[in-house]
């Protein structure tokens, strides 16, 4: 006798869906149905003992999240997370499937290092990952032949996360060959060299603030800052550029700044249909109008409240694909020597919910499907992202008024800094359920 699982007392949130005291049926990993009020009364008449029962006294069940950008570190940098950890830390956010960067030590440049990762995900059984593979092999800048063997049904993102392909002609070749495989080329646009010239500029401001001169600290940062809008601008031009000429799916990484949007626009307007790009949380909820947040040292950096404006209004225009976390976790130490990134999966949802939802006006459905179905189409996951017969059953049930205070040291994840520590934030997870199985509740 098959297991199900009988939610109900729930309002069921999809893209497409928005429906108060309705219950969801699954039956082992997989939605079958949506009973009526007459069906949920005899399950609860008469429980049977395959039958496990949730009531989610109201809550909002929605399809789980898809994370189009994370970094789990493994292998190589499991100080600062691992394949579990990450997993851990992903259920906590209510996240059933992401996609991880290829920055790991070794690097990942082949689809059997990938699929490895991917195992050991599944046999957490608390979320599935889909390892991404490095563009050029170990990020050599040069390499690409290995792109030849990949399966897209296997590895479908190649991306240099955490740096850019600097060569052009490289890129245009990698590029080309993605549109033959039909890979999605995920990249993170920033100039290499103004990067490297913003550096030592935020070396110096960590040293200027440990001396008590955080005016200097400010000025030093808000000048590595700029060099970093330009570097994003300049490579987010370029790569689209080569991605119209190679005709391959270019997918945007941390898009942050209106300009990149207003490229964006352009190419669109040029009939590229293949472009998609991605959001982060804390780039919609943070801002450097308050400059306390430019020592939270992130890259692409926290930008102005104009951006921070124009990525809000993207996704609610529909302009922005989905809402990704960049998960970039590190040790304190690490941190304190100014390395860039910090958690993000167990913060991801409240800070949408609190910056979009209640104080933009946005939809829970519409947040829905920039979290989950509009991942979910980009990556060619048929069976993910909705409340629909015969999917997947990754949930994750939300109060999205439920106002909590963020603490890092409370997080799954092994990255405890972030930059919302001690801020309250309005959007809760109270479980979340992959593979038609609880694997995290509140």
């Amino acid at each position: 006798m098959k297991n199900l699982m009988l939610i109900y007392n729930a309002r069921l949130i999809d893209r497409d869906t928005d429906k108060k005291n309705s219950a969801v049926l699954i039956e082992e990993n997989k939605i079958i149905g949506f009973p009526t009020k007459e069906t949920v009364k005899e399950f609860l008449k008469n429980p049977s003992k395959n039958t496990s029962l949730y009531d989610a006294k109201g809550a909002v069940v929605m399809p789980a999240f898809i994370d189009t950008h994370a970094h789990f570190r493994d292998p190589g940098q499991t100080q600062k997370e691992d394949i579990i950890s990450g997993c851990k830390a992903a259920a906590r956010g209510g996240f059933g499937t992401l996609v991880l960067m290829p920055n790991t030590s070794p690097v990942i440049s082949s689809e059997k290092d990938a699929l490895l990762n991917n195992k050991k995900a599944k046999d957490s059984c608390l979320a599935d990952v889909i390892q991404s593979v490095s563009i050029t092999k170990n990020f050599d800048g040069q390499t690409i032949s290995h792109l030849e063997k990949l399966n897209a049904k296997n590895v479908p993102v190649i991306t240099e996360d955490g740096k850019e392909v600097a060569n052009a002609s490289v890129m245009l070749q990698a590029m080309k060959i993605a549109a033959k495989k039909k890979l999605i080329v995920s990249c993170h646009c920033e100039d290499p060299i103004l990067a490297q010239e913003a550096k030592p500029l935020r070396t110096k401001a960590l040293t200027a603030l440990k001396k008590g001169n955080k005016a200097e600290a400010i000025k030093l940062l808000q000048e590595a800052n700029k060099l970093l809008a330009i570097a994003e601008d300049t490579l987010t031009m370029r790569n689209i550029r080569l991605a119209e000429e190679a005709g391959c799916h270019l997918h945007l990484c941390h898009v942050s700044t209106e300009r990149c949007i207003q490229a964006v626009l352009e190419s669109r307007a040029r009939g590229n249909k293949n472009l998609t790009f991605e959001v982060t949380p804390h780039h919609l909820g943070l801002s450097t109008e308050k400059k306390e947040n430019l020592f939270h040292i992130v890259n692409p950096p926290l930008r102005s409240e104009s951006d921070r404006k124009a990525l809000i209004e993207a996704l609610i225009d529909g302009t922005a694909t989905c809402i990704a976390t960049d998960h970039a976790p590190h040790t304190s130490e690490d941190k304190a020597n100014g390395a860039p990134g910090f958690s993000g999966s167990e913060t991801a949802f409240a800070t949408c919910c609190t910056t979009l939802v209640h104080e933009n006006g946005m939809s829970l459905k519409k947040l829905s499907s920039l979290m989950s179905a509009s991942p979910a189409n980009l990556l060619g996951l048929k069976n993910k992202g909705l409340l629909q017969e015969g999917f997947i059953a990754d949930l994750t049930i939300v109060d999205p008024d439920a106002v909590w205070t963020v603490h890092g040291e409370d997080f799954a994840s092994r990255g405890k800094y972030t930059p919302l520590e001690g801020k309250k934030v309005t959007g809760k997870i109270l479980a979340t359920i992959h593979n038609g199985k609880i694997v995290f509740e509140a």
